[in-house]
């Protein structure tokens, strides 16, 4: 035998007995020493390499079946009150692993019960001071709270503070707050993409209320309303006129406004003009956009806003809003993993193709243009109805 074909079946073989101490230990152990024997006797050299490939993918199954087995019982612990379980949970949706459809599955039927209320506005409005006195208002009433506070990753390093919790000390050791700082990890509509299974993670742990606060937005960041029940906006005097706040989309997206830092220069200007801008918005009879003035620091106005907050949420019942808000998120949550998995299958089927290649090949070149070359392909009827029958025969997640 050469040297290489030593050196590649260490290799292999290393890898798999290694995963046979990791998930479960004796399963492949007759197997591994069937391959021992093959190899020594050196006959049948085919049929050792097929064995190890098989050998390795009942590995790797064997490992997608025990972490869905770990998550199945992290959904346990977390359904029992296990803080520690909810927050592995947290993990594992931020890293969008292989067992998190298992775990949404799992929870599914624990859902609907917590009220989500989103706080966005621009960098320094006082979101993460707003959130802190929130929930104070909210430990009086003995209502239970999770906080999701997103924190913008660098662009160049990929990391993240995750300072915002540093404004929420007063509540580490209460057992009925949970706070957790999440990284957008590249998203540029104000919350990390996984926000929505971490907001369902909460909902089955049966917080009553969870609090979300976004990165500091700026004119396109509007992602919150897709999430949440209410969207707090919180300003600033510094933070420009109307005519900003309407460039920015904060103004269609608001159920409540708020003019935070109101003892500085300039409030009382912008909440007058909020509030004239709100009264030409299109008349709804079944709730009046309020414009608040904070003082969040001060704990002035927070009264107020969380009195707003409970009126929202009753005129959202009370006119069946909610369930439609609700239907909304779930309907457009599903087009979106459906797009998602899709657009993944087609990306790994087409660096398989010939012809795709060849066409790439010549918009590098510069032989065709981008938009000529996608016409061609699209009207190659062959070639759509190929990857229709691959795809179809695809396994989910393969």
């Amino acid at each position: 035998m050469s040297t290489w074909f030593v050196a590649v079946r260490a290799r292999i073989l290393g890898r798999l007995e290694q995963r046979c101490q990791l998930h479960g230990g004796r399963m492949l152990e007759v197997s591994v020493f069937t391959l021992h024997l093959l190899y020594i006797s050196n006959i049948y050299f085919l049929t050792y390499w097929r064995l190890i490939y098989r050998m390795l993918n009942m590995a790797t199954a064997a490992s997608k079946r025990r972490k869905n087995v770990v998550a199945m019982e992290l959904v346990e612990e977390m359904l029992a009150g296990n803080v520690l379980s909810l927050a592995r949970l947290i993990t594992r949706v931020e890293r969008d692993g292989t067992d998190v459809p298992h775990i949404m599955k799992q929870i599914c039927p624990h859902l609907g019960k917590a009220y989500c209320v989103g706080i966005t506005g621009p960098p320094g409005s006082g979101k993460s001071t707003i959130v802190d006195r929130l929930t104070a208002l909210m430990r009086c009433d003995s209502l239970s709270v999770g906080i999701i506070a997103a924190d913008p990753t660098s662009p160049f390093t990929g990391g993240a503070v995750l300072g915002d919790r540093i404004r929420m000390q007063q509540h580490y050791l209460d057992e009925g707050v949970f706070i957790r700082s999440m990284a957008t990890r590249g998203s540029h509509g104000g919350l990390p993409r996984n926000i929505g299974g971490v907001i369902k993670l909460l909902d089955a742990f049966a917080k009553d209320f969870i609090l979300v606060e976004t990165v500091g937005v700026g004119q396109t960041e509007l992602d919150i309303m897709e999430n949440v029940d209410t969207v707090v906006v919180a300003l600033v005097p510094e933070a420009g006129d109307t005519i900003q706040t309407m460039k920015a989309g904060l103004f269609e997206i608001a159920d409540i406004f708020v003019v935070n830092k109101a003892d500085r220069a300039g409030a009382d200007n912008l909440v007058a003009e909020l509030r004239m801008m709100v009264q030409l918005r299109p008349a709804e009879n079944w709730w009046q956009v309020p414009v608040l003035a904070t003082e969040a620091v001060n704990n002035v106005g927070i009264d107020e806003l969380y009195c707003q907050i409970k009126k929202h949420r009753r005129a959202l019942e009370d006119t069946t809003r909610l369930a439609l808000r609700r239907q909304e998120q779930r309907r457009r949550e599903f087009l979106e993993i459906v797009e998602s998995r899709i657009s993944d299958e087609l990306l790994k089927l087409v660096e398989c193709d010939e012809e795709l290649r060849r066409h790439i090949a010549m918009v590098e070149a510069g032989e065709i243009d981008p938009y000529s070359a996608a016409d061609e392909i699209l009207r190659l009827k062959t070639l759509l109805t190929t990857w229709s029958r691959q795809l179809a025969e695809r396994q989910p997640g393969g």
